[in-house]
């Protein structure tokens, strides 16, 4: 096949197709449902890139593989039980240890192998627009020379959209394992867009509530920059793995055209990841300026109630001064007003004028005191 006739074949199987044809439930791995899966998503043997056989259970598969020496098996799990995992280790000669990965989950990306077998461990992410969330899975696959295993754990990716399109390019898919494993990673990879173009918009959302002054804006930078710190753990291992993988295009005889799609998905990776560590420094800037503008308005609204306290006392100290002032001449005219016989002034001629000048000699005098210290 000439390279140019090749190259078409990789745009036709790797480009999602505008209206894709609908598959039946024989040729189709449905994406994860809301309820527990099925163990065994799909299993299917390929022949020169043409499905030859869907085997109901894992023990036909291994029967069916072996009649079929030239034969390739791509058995789709999710969430399987360790006694399938085992029964997968004993047929195909898995390492021990990327079993035990399978098992536990929560893994990181990386990428390991094991003699002729290729351990890959992704973390795929998908953009849940009602929550404004993103949601992540993982996905583990094993690459033989003759198999590819992939197992899932959560709802991302969907990897029927992955075979339907490999089962449509058989020239691509008679490339063997390693070109499904380039095209997983280009599933993998694609999937990211959708998520970076939706916490773009919750950044632009929350920028927009820090300068409305938001309330929940703090709990919101809160939890997108734990999202980020996530979708950050998946991604930039990835640019690491591919770089391993390219390095070892030569010793393994990688197909020249694997090649140049796994250079490209790197460089879709890098990209991802250049976009997330701007997230999360975006994140990191909008919380600083969301922290200032909180100690702005907290500042304000101190220095509101320090003025109103000001006022309130200065309006004590006039009605405190006033009060002194009205309370002198009330002393002076209680005392006199006591029905004592003995009270000089009582028969005191200049009694009268005497008392009134007492009330109000005592009023003026803290009538200028108070003005002096400006309680008037």
């Amino acid at each position: 096949m000439s390279k140019n006739n090749r190259k078409s074949v990789w745009r036709r199987a790797l480009t999602p197709a505008t209206e894709p044809s609908r598959p039946t439930a024989a040729d189709a791995e449905p994406s994860a449902p809301e309820t527990e899966p099925p163990s065994i998503v799909q299993a299917a043997l390929y022949r020169d890139g043409v499905r030859v056989s869907s085997p109901a259970t894992l023990a036909d598969t291994y029967r069916e593989l072996r009649d079929q020496p030239s034969g390739m098996a791509w058995i789709g799990l999710a969430r399987p039980t360790e006694s399938e995992l085992l029964s997968l280790a004993a047929e195909f000669d898995l390492h021990p240890l990327s079993i035990e990965d399978a098992m536990e989950a929560h893994q990181r990306p990386k990428l390991e192998r094991y003699g002729e077998t290729l351990f890959v461990v992704l973390r795929a992410a998908r953009y849940l627009d009602a929550p404004e969330e993103v949601d992540f899975g993982e996905l583990h696959v094993f690459v033989g020379p003759d198999f590819v295993i992939t197992v899932r754990h959560g709802a991302a990716p969907d990897l029927s959209a992955v075979r339907r399109r490999m089962e449509e390019s058989p020239e691509l898919l008679k490339l063997g394992p390693e070109a499904v494993l380039y095209a997983i990673l280009d599933a993998v990879v694609d999937g990211y867009a959708p998520v970076v173009a939706g916490v773009q918009n919750d950044v632009d959302e929350i920028e927009t509530e820090v300068f409305r002054g938001d309330p929940e804006v703090s709990r919101r930078i809160y939890e997108l920059s734990r999202e980020m710190v996530e979708f950050q753990r998946s991604t930039r291992p990835l640019v690491g793995m591919l770089h391993g993988l390219m390095a070892g295009f030569a010793k393994y005889g990688t197909d020249e055209e694997l090649q140049r799609y796994l250079r490209d998905v790197a460089d879709h990776v890098t990209h991802t990841s250049e976009r997330v560590d701007g997230f999360r420094q975006a994140l990191t800037d909008i919380l600083t300026v969301n922290a200032t503008l909180v100690t702005q308005q907290q500042n304000a609204e101190m220095r509101a109630l320090a003025e109103a306290g000001f006022e309130q006392n200065e309006e004590i100290k006039k009605i405190s001064a006033w009060a002194a002032i009205l309370f002198a001449p009330t002393l002076v005219g209680t005392i006199y007003g006591m029905n004592f016989e003995n009270m000089p002034e009582l028969d005191w001629s200049f009694g009268y004028p005497f008392a009134v000048g007492l009330m109000g000699l005592v009023c003026v005098s803290l009538y200028v005191i108070f003005k002096r210290r400006d309680w008037l």
